[in-house]
């Protein structure tokens, strides 16, 4: 699947089950709690905060999941493209970047 069929495929679920997208400050505040989920998962899990029993529980392929679908909300909102988006960003990373990282010393 690629970006743009997944977005089409959340628009559709929005549509056919979603009754409507929520507003885009509701999705944004949305966003930022299941960005904060996995965000838990991830600093228990591999971080150095110990994992409690609760949080085993937890599927970070879930959250990644939740994360996603609504920042496609937002995307589908807001009219943006995000496989055009990502497209162009990663050629401002590439041109800006392109010996940048290779020339951290603190990457050695």
């Amino acid at each position: 699947m690629t970006i743009r069929e997944a977005q089409a495929m959340v628009d559709k679920w929005i549509k056919d089950y979603g009754v409507r997208y929520f507003n885009e400050l509701t999705n944004t505040v949305i966003l930022m709690e299941e960005v904060g989920e996995m965000a838990r998962i991830i600093a228990r899990r591999y971080g150095e905060q110990s994992e409690k029993e609760s949080d085993k529980l937890l599927n970070l392929e879930d959250e990644m999941a939740d994360v996603l679908f609504v920042l496609m909300c937002l995307a589908n909102q807001t009219g943006v493209d995000l496989t055009e988006a990502l497209s162009k960003n990663m050629e401002k990373k590439t041109v800006r970047d392109l010996n940048r990282h290779r020339n951290n010393t603190k990457l050695d």
